[in-house]
C-alpha cells in the first residue's frame, strides 16, 4: 500500500502540496526519507515530523483481519463480486466473471481474441447495473497501439442492440472509455502509480492493460547481465501497484499476455504445450509477485484449434 496518495490519508491540503514541491507524493516516498529530511522539507519540529511519520505508516499498513472478518464483508458487500463477459461457459469456468478486487490475466497466441475480449470488457464495465455491468469508467492502457474506438462501437451495437439504440448512449459509452497509449516500460509504470486519483475523481470500475509484455520484451535483453533481474523488479512493482488499486477500491483489473509454445519432442511440429511467457507472466513467481488467490489466469485461443495440434480446443463463446 506504499503507492497511496498523501492526499488520501489525512494530511493537510497545505502540506501536501509543500511535499508535492519535493516529489514527495506516495506514502512510499514519504516513508523513505529520514526524520531530519523531513523535518527541513516541511519545516516541522522532530517530535511533529515523527507524528506524521505515524500517521502516514499506519494509514499505508495493512490492516489485520480475520478470515472471518472478510468472509463477512465480501458476503455484506452490496455490489456483485463479478463483472460478467456475457459468454455463459467462460462465467461458469470463472465461478460468476471477471472478479473484482483482484487481477484477470488473459494470455494467448497472436490473433486469439485478447484485445477483441479487453474492448469487450470495457463496454460491458459501462453498462448499467441492472445490465450486469458496473455503470462506471475504464482506464485502458494500450501499449501495443491495437485499441480500436470503432470496435468498442461496434461491439456495443452488436452484443447490445436494444440498449445502444441512440447515437448518444453509445457517445456517453465511449466517453467514459479513457485510453492511455503508453510505449516504454516507465510510461506504464507511471500511469499505473498514478491512477489512485484518477479512480476516484472519474469513478472508474475496471483498469485493463494491453498487453503488460509487449514493452518489457523490447527493452529487456534477457542475454544481457542483469536485465532478468531490473525486469522482475520492474514487473513486481506492476503487479503489487496493480493488486492495491484492485483491493482498495474493489475493482477488476484485467491484464493481457503473450504465450509461449513448449516443445513435447525435436520437431516444433509436436508442440502441444501453450503457457502465458514465463518471464513475462505476472503469475510467473507469484509468491514473490502477486499472492496466490489474487491472480486469476484466462488462456484464448483459435476457434478452429493451432495447426498441427491433436489437442482439442473448447469455443467458450465469440466476440
Amino acid at each position: 500500500m506504499g503507492s497511496k496518495k498523501l492526499r488520501r490519508v489525512g494530511l493537510s491540503p497545505e502540506l501536501c502540496d509543500r511535499l508535492n514541491r519535493h516529489q514527495i507524493v506516495t506514502c512510499k516516498d514519504f516513508l523513505c526519507l529520514s526524520p531530519l529530511e523531513l523535518m527541513k522539507i516541511t519545516g516541522l519540529s522532530y517530535r511533529g515530523v515523527h507524528e506524521l511519520l505515524c500517521v502516514v505508516s499506519r494509514a499505508c499498513a495493512p490492516q489485520m483481519q480475520t478470515a472471518y472478518e472478510i468472509k463477512a464483508q465480501r458476503s455484506a458487500a452490496l455490489s456483485p463480486a463479478f463483472l460478467s463477459t456475457s459468454l455463459s461457459a467462460l462465467d461458469e469456468a470463472l465461478r460468476g466473471g471477471v472478479a473484482r478486487g483482484s487481477i484477470t490475466e488473459i494470455t494467448g497466441p497472436p490473433g486469439s481474441g485478447k484485445t477483441q475480449f479487453c474492448i469487450m470488457m470495457s463496454v460491458l464495465a459501462t453498462l448499467p447495473t441492472d445490465m450486469g455491468g458496473l455503470e462506471g469508467a475504464v482506464v485502458y492502457i494500450d501499449t501495443e497501439s491495437a485499441f480500436s474506438a470503432d470496435r468498442l462501437i461496434e461491439i456495443a451495437e452488436s452484443r447490445f442492440p436494444r440498449y445502444f439504440n441512440t447515437e448518444e448512449k453509445l457517445l456517453l459509452t465511449s466517453s467514459k472509455v479513457h485510453l492511455y497509449r503508453e510505449l516504454s516500460c516507465d510510461e506504464v509504470l507511471q500511469r499505473i502509480e498514478s491512477l489512485e486519483e484518477e479512480i476516484i475523481s472519474k469513478g472508474v470500475k475496471l483498469v485493463i492493460i494491453d498487453s503488460v509484455a509487449s514493452v518489457v520484451r523490447k527493452e529487456f535483453d534477457t542475454q544481457l547481465q542483469g536485465n532478468m533481474r531490473e525486469r522482475n523488479k520492474l514487473l513486481a512493482r506492476e503487479a503489487a501497484a496493480l493488486k492495491y488499486l484492485a483491493e482498495e477500491f474493489s475493482i477488476p483489473v484485467i491484464l493481457t499476455n503473450q504465450i509461449t509454445t513448449h516443445l513435447s519432442g525435436a520437431l516444433p511440429s509436436q508442440a502441444d504445450l501453450v503457457s502465458p511467457a514465463d518471464d513475462l507472466s505476472l503469475s510467473e513467481d507469484s509468491h514473490r509477485q502477486v499472492p496466490p488467490g489474487s491472480l486469476h489466469l484466462v488462456c484464448l485461443h483459435h476457434p478452429e484449434g493451432r495447426p498441427s495440434s491433436s489437442r482439442p480446443t473448447e469455443v467458450i463463446g465469440t466476440l
